[in-house]
């Protein structure tokens, strides 16, 4: 059955994303003003951040960025799945309710849409087209429809606008960001903006997407274990991507099924992102959970959504390879070196704080060491690195932002060992990694 969503036109022309972008600025000022007055009466001296993050203010936020989509509400789910359980909880849930949120195009904006790509008498090319979408997210909405001679396709309707926005998007967001001071003033952020706004570009290509579709089929073949979906020329233009409707259910559902089923589905989800990073050099790299889906009959991951992916250089492979080596190797100096020459580090955090990141390494090394199967559900190592972190974190001359290139691929993992969580998956992820890496720690390779 098709969820229900919510019908909200997308503002689509500049002045009006710019002026939503201006009313949202008012309403958080003017929540700010009244929080502030409340609590100078009750005797309080509350700090500009508290007054910033309140529910009421996080909601006007969460709101307003749902209904403009595009590259603003895509922004906030990135770092919502990059920064996962180290946020502030305020900029947590605020974040939390941007991926949940669904609203679709009123349907004479679907029209106009449709019209624009296909001609004004584009229902006459179909046997049936759904009218409720079947998925919405922040470029586009996805309907299921039948052609005259019965296939079944998928069909993705970019929101008018996002396209021509994303710049102006990315910038605005950015400022409301730094303003909020969940940005530090001190971090450099310009070259990352600019590679977030060509990647944002290139998502909204949708026969740039069409052509990574094809190269991900063709790259896992007939693999067993996964299904890529095959765009349909016939109905696939820059704004609208059409491919063969697969199904399948939510991968949150499998919250719920046998340990099995759960670990065996993780184990592939894992094994593609090390074939991605060290064998195919391309990487699908937005970890949204909705862009999988998973088959019941057969087992298999279905794979959807390619326009974030992007080649992996040989640099950033190379990168990973030593950094996994060093841990397997169990070698803690190898590994505060390869971090540093990776770029995830920044050789002054290393120096400055060398003791506290010795033993957060010395965790996550205790952690790659334990025999058996890695358990994703026993998340206690996860506080214990925050903690550690915190005073790195609070010294801003060791402030360090990785490469773009890089930032991309971690988000790909982090995302995944986010998904995995949720999941409780149990993944025997040091064999893996050692079959890939090709390096055997001491105690297994009869050193």
């Amino acid at each position: 059955m098709a969820e229900e969503w919510d019908s909200k036109p997308v503002p689509s022309g500049r002045i009006a994303r710019l002026g939503a972008f201006g009313r949202l600025a008012g309403g958080v000022a003017g929540g700010v003003l009244a929080e502030g007055a409340r609590r100078l009466a009750e005797g309080e001296r509350p700090k500009l951040r508290e007054l910033l993050l309140t529910p009421a203010n996080v909601g006007r936020v969460a709101d307003q960025l749902s209904q403009l989509r595009g590259a603003a509400m895509k922004l906030g789910q990135m770092v919502s799945m990059d920064a996962g359980e180290l946020l502030p909880p305020e900029l947590a849930q605020l974040l939390a309710r941007l991926r949940e949120r669904a609203h679709q195009m009123p349907p004479a904006q679907l029209q106009r849409v449709l019209a624009a790509e296909w001609g004004p008498d584009w229902r006459r090319r179909f046997a049936h087209f759904g009218a409720s979408p079947i998925a919405a997210a922040s470029i586009g909405q996805v309907h299921k429809a039948t052609t005259p001679d019965g296939r079944v396709l998928a069909i993705k309707v970019q929101y008018p606008g996002v396209r021509e926005s994303i710049d102006a998007d990315v910038d605005n967001v950015a400022t409301l960001l730094r303003v909020s001071g969940l940005l530090p003033r001190e971090l450099d952020v310009a070259p990352l903006l600019e590679e977030a706004k060509r990647q944002l570009h290139e998502e909204a290509d949708y026969a740039r997407e069409a052509a990574q579709m094809r190269a991900y089929a063709d790259l896992l073949g007939a693999d067993p274990a996964y299904v890529v979906p095959r765009p349909d020329d016939q109905f696939t233009t820059p704004r609208v991507l059409a491919m063969n409707f697969v199904d399948g259910v939510s991968i949150d559902s499998l919250a719920e099924a046998p340990q099995p089923v759960r670990d065996r589905t993780m184990t592939a989800l894992i094994a593609l992102v090390l074939r991605e990073l060290f064998d195919f050099g391309l990487m699908q790299t937005d970890p949204n959970f909705a862009n999988y889906r998973f088959q019941p009959e057969t087992g298999a991951l279905v794979l959807l959504d390619f326009g974030a992916a992007r080649a992996v250089p040989p640099s950033v492979s190379a990168g990973y390879r030593a950094l996994l080596a060093a841990g397997l190797a169990g070698d803690g100096d190898a590994a505060r070196e390869a971090s540093v020459a990776a770029g995830f580090l920044s050789p002054a955090a290393a120096t400055r704080h060398r003791a506290t990141i010795d033993r957060m390494i010395e965790v996550i090394l205790g952690e790659l060491g334990r025999p058996g199967a890695f358990d994703f559900g026993d998340r206690a190592f996860v506080g214990v690195l925050r903690d550690q972190g915190a005073s790195v974190a609070a010294d801003r001359a060791s402030w360090h932002l990785p490469p773009a290139d890089l930032l991309f691929v971690q988000r790909k993992i982090s995302g995944t060992a986010m998904l995995a969580a949720r999941l409780k998956a149990r993944v025997e992820v040091r064999a893996m990694v050692e079959r890939v890496v090709g390096a055997l720690a001491p105690e297994t390779s009869g050193a």
